[in-house]
């Protein structure tokens, strides 16, 4: 593809033109015929004409149509069972999946529930036990002594 190292200019180098060498033919001598006698030779059949004219000629066999590959049947029982066993693996795919998703959704609806609960039991805690609410303590009255938190009133 490159051009080689010449002392050529790259304008010489543009036009210049190669013509292709042609070989000469070479002398090819056919093969000679060699005529192939038949291994027996075929019986002559004549025919006489309704108008009296005789036929000679060779007796042509009828030429026999390649036989077909006979495919084999499949009994519509085989079908049958064969569609029956597509159907019952969809069906068990289809029930694996349904209890899958029922045991997905009973796991969390008990989690909805023990959440529910926990921040139930938290407010009914803070209602209870709650911080907040009036300052001047709680009275309680226990045989003719008065308890105000913490203080010991006789």
């Amino acid at each position: 593809m490159y051009p080689e190292h010449t002392s050529q200019t790259p304008a010489q180098r543009a036009i210049q033109i190669h013509q292709p060498t042609p070989y000469p033919p070479t002398a090819t001598t056919p093969a000679p015929l060699v005529p192939v006698q038949p291994d027996s030779v075929p019986a002559v059949a004549s025919i006489v004409l309704p108008d009296g004219r005789i036929v000679t000629g060779y007796a042509v066999a009828p030429a026999q149509p390649e036989p077909l590959t006979a495919k084999p049947v499949v009994s519509r029982a085989a079908v049958n069972v064969a569609l029956g066993g597509v159907g019952f693996l969809a069906v068990c795919g289809g029930l694996l999946l349904l209890t899958s998703f029922i045991a997905a959704l009973t796991a969390f609806i008990t989690q909805l529930i023990i959440l529910a609960a926990v921040i139930f039991g938290g407010w009914i805690a803070v209602q209870v036990l709650g911080i907040g609410g009036h300052r001047g303590g709680t009275t309680v009255n226990i045989r003719k002594a008065v308890f105000r938190r913490n203080h010991f009133h006789g």
